[in-house]
């Protein structure tokens, strides 16, 4: 099997950028990507764009309008939807298609213009990746109240605490404020989480991640063409992915997420390491909850162990397994599409060394883990230095 990497990285401003149009800010990251590789789009074979939500622009074949704006005409357009995971989604078919001797080079984007509509109609457009049949119509569960659910069984289980889940917010806004490219780059206190208003309980609003504009770009190469054009590639040595139930109550488990867990014993497997192994990791935190639980759900920690995690400072820099330290979901933002691909971008500044005082020491392997919708879809990538 043919190794593939990341050869080129770059990530636009996230944030409510009102002034840029989705392609603009697609540009944004891929001149970014293509000035980090040092090519042009002539030198790229393919586009694989990650876009979750054409409700929010009113714009069908965002793929296409993306791989035009870009330069990339008329070479093949990949355009893959899977909620807040089609970035990593968009990644993995970059991947398997070098893999397989398709193309040899590809340009990644994910891209979401997330700001230009209501808060109403944001919340019917993303709730619609839900059950709309079952759950999204007849009960109005929004994405706060369904992972609510799942902090609260978390609670009843295992004695989570809302001081846990607010360490979270304040890990994430410690390494926010050191990311320039981060949404919300303000310092909070434990106190400061627990005093914000409540959203959905036991979540409250600095449990939430924010609303955004954004993108990212990567571009990858075949190991042969890679040592062609840098002495820094960055492999994606380790893939995982599965899917589960899209209603709630449909599933088995509460108290973890099934297709993280099997995505993660996936990508483990084919890059041959383990929990331990990895130096840091950018983990799926739209919510508080949701990196609790991706800890225990990467084998970070055990069952349960979560919030006990994060409250010991497990998951900051000079901790066992570093954590979002780019501010992740809940500092840096999250336009969904881009989500994926920014994750990939901080593991591969991680591990090249550039990111300055966010920097973990001596990272030779990253993670990231990217989940769409409340654990429908999980995407686990493991890169190596």
């Amino acid at each position: 099997m043919k190794r593939v990497a990341i050869v080129g990285a770059g990530c636009s401003k996230f944030g409510k950028r009102e002034d840029a149009s989705m392609q603009e800010l697609a540009f944004e990251a891929v001149k970014k990507a293509l000035d980090d590789a040092e090519v042009t789009t002539a030198d790229l074979d393919a586009t694989f764009v990650g876009n979750a939500n054409q409700f929010l622009t009113n714009q069908a074949q965002p793929g296409a309008l993306v791989t035009d704006y870009v330069g990339m005409n008329p070479k093949p357009s990949y355009t893959v939807v899977d909620a807040c995971s089609s970035g990593s989604g968009a990644l993995r078919a970059a991947w398997a298609s070098i893999c397989s001797g398709l193309h040899d080079t590809a340009l990644v984007c994910g891209v979401e213009k997330m700001t230009e509509i209501s808060t109403a109609k944001m919340t019917e457009a993303l709730g619609r990746a839900g059950d709309t049949r079952w759950e999204v119509l007849p009960t109005g569960i929004p994405n706060p109240g369904a992972y609510a659910l799942l902090a609260c069984v978390h609670m009843h289980e295992f004695g989570m605490t809302d001081r846990q889940l607010a360490s979270v917010a304040v890990k994430a806004h410690h390494y926010g404020m050191m990311n320039p490219l981060a949404h919300f780059q303000k310092k909070i206190t434990i106190e400061d989480a627990l005093k914000s208003r409540m959203i959905s309980y036991p979540l409250r609003l600095y449990d939430c991640s924010l609303v955004s504009d954004g993108s990212a770009a990567v571009i990858l190469a075949s190991e042969e063409k890679a040592k062609e054009m840098t002495d820094t590639p960055v492999f994606v040595d380790g893939l995982g992915a599965a899917t589960d139930t899209v209603a709630l109550h449909s599933r088995t488990s509460f108290t973890g997420l099934k297709c993280a867990e099997l995505a993660a014993k996936q990508a483990y497997k084919m890059a041959n390491v383990g929990p331990n192994d990895i130096n840091v990791a950018c983990v799926h935190d739209c919510f508080t909850i949701s990196e609790i639980i991706a800890y225990e759900s990467l084998g970070f920690c055990e069952r349960g162990q979560g919030g006990k995690f994060v409250e010991e400072g497990q998951s900051y820099i000079g901790g066992k397994i570093p954590t979002n330290v780019d501010g992740g979901l809940k500092s840096k933002g999250h336009p969904l599409g881009a989500t994926g691909v920014a994750m990939a971008v901080e593991i591969t500044k991680q591990l090249r060394g550039e990111c300055g005082q966010r920097q973990v020491p001596g990272a030779e392997i990253g993670l990231s883990h990217n989940l769409g919708m409340h654990g429908t879809h999980a995407y686990v990538h493991i890169y190596r230095r």
